[in-house]
């Protein structure tokens, strides 16, 4: 377990934690949470996107990821609907793009300190609170494929400012990193960062080192993309043959045998899985229960050791 977690397995609601308890920003929260960018997708299903939250809650969801720009703040409305403070789910959101309805991509960068001060502004009212628990700082370091503009490659110094001064009038409780580099993090890290979100996978291990770091220095690892992504150039987690060959002798499915994994490579990992499927959001929270037996650890560890070498 990641040092100075709660042993507690239970969620304020009584129920598991799925995947166990883990440590995010001081708070205690189950290692398989949820990622709610894909309830834009019930943006024309009000009442079915709210029932995907409650239905997390249930299942002992109490970590979920947002941000304003999903759905052009149609992602955070509802869970402002969705939650109530008896839940006790610790929501982070990021700041860092914008919503872009209507253009080539959903979002497009607002990098500039007055930007990201907007945006936090934009997620308290959108979330209804006078706090959000941890924010990210999105860069476009990595794993980006917005287009940006001159204007918008802003240094991370003049970032943290902004963010730090947002942390000290209390509107954000702890600040995160996402799409990071190596550097970016070491240079960051005496600003007190609590978590990082990067592209990682068993099949996508390019920011092993920064993982690393995270690991040294008791930084939350959550990464964004898990099991891969629709994108072509980003192999899916399931497709693997190892993977596919371990779930059938497991009894499992291939998504859980790639989040399983995950859970045991590194105890800072915390997984934030997304659907807008009540059903697939329970096999994704089953996949915290997946015990990986040595022979199936050490077959599936051999495909990472292999990526990461290639």
């Amino acid at each position: 377990m990641f040092p100075g977690t709660d042993p507690s397995d239970k969620t304020a609601t009584g129920g598991p934690r799925p995947g166990g308890p883990g440590l995010l920003a001081g708070h205690t929260v189950a290692r398989v949470g949820y990622g709610a960018a894909q309830l834009r997708r019930l943006h024309h299903d009000r009442a079915a996107a709210v029932a995907v939250v409650h239905r997390a809650v249930e299942l002992g969801v109490d970590h979920v990821d947002t941000a304003q720009f999903y759905g052009d703040g149609f992602v955070n409305d509802v869970l402002r609907e969705a939650l109530r403070p008896g839940d006790d789910v610790v929501v982070v959101s990021k700041v860092g793009a914008d919503p872009a309805p209507g253009g080539p991509f959903p979002m497009r960068p607002a990098q500039r300190p007055e930007e990201l001060r907007a945006s936090v502004d934009d997620n308290l009212r959108s979330l209804g609170v006078e706090q959000i628990p941890v924010v990210y700082l999105r860069r476009l370091d990595s794993g980006t494929r917005i287009p940006v503009e001159p204007e918008q490659v802003v240094g991370i110094e003049d970032q943290l400012a902004a963010m730090i001064a947002l942390r000290d009038d209390g509107k954000i409780g702890a600040l995160g990193l996402s799409g990071v580099t190596l550097d970016g993090l070491r240079r960051a890290i005496p600003a007190g960062v609590a978590c990082v979100q990067n592209a990682y996978s068993l099949l996508a291990r390019d920011d092993e080192d920064v993982l690393d770091v995270c690991r040294t220095e008791h930084i939350a690892w959550v990464p964004f993309y898990p099991l891969g992504s629709a994108f072509a150039d980003m192999p899916k987690v399931a497709d693997e043959p190892v993977v596919r060959a371990a779930a059938l002798a497991l009894n499992a499915t291939p998504a859980q045998v790639g989040l399983a994994w995950l859970l045991r490579h590194a105890p800072n990992i915390l997984l934030i899985p997304g659907t807008a499927d009540t059903e697939h959001l329970a096999a994704n929270l089953a996949a915290g229960a997946v015990e990986l037996d040595d022979a199936t650890l050490a077959a599936l560890d051999a495909v990472a050791l292999a990526v990461s070498a290639g």
